[in-house]
């Protein structure tokens, strides 16, 4: 199984909110700075179109420009998903 990409901007609060609920949630992460790598801001763009941060993608679970407690809210139209995270 694959983990969970979170695409990021590393000055971005929301993104250093996001991690930081990741973390305690002991969720491992494919982080990719979008800022860092063009690719990344492209298939980000591509997969969610759109290019803002943080963007959550696990397979067809897609969850772009959230906070901590927008991304609450909706990874409940994945249980799967959630339930595979532990939430």
């Amino acid at each position: 199984m694959s983990k969970p990409i979170l695409y990021i901007k590393s000055q971005c609060p929301w993104c250093k909110d996001a991690l930081a609920f990741f973390k305690t949630q002991n969720i491992a992460l494919d982080v990719r700075d979008v800022l860092k790598t063009p690719k990344d801001m492209s298939d980000m763009q591509t997969i969610s179109g759109q290019n803002l941060t943080p963007t959550f993608v696990y397979d067809e679970c897609v969850i772009a420009d959230f906070s901590v407690d927008e991304f609450k809210i909706a990874i409940e139209s994945y249980p799967e998903k959630k339930a595979l995270l532990g939430l």
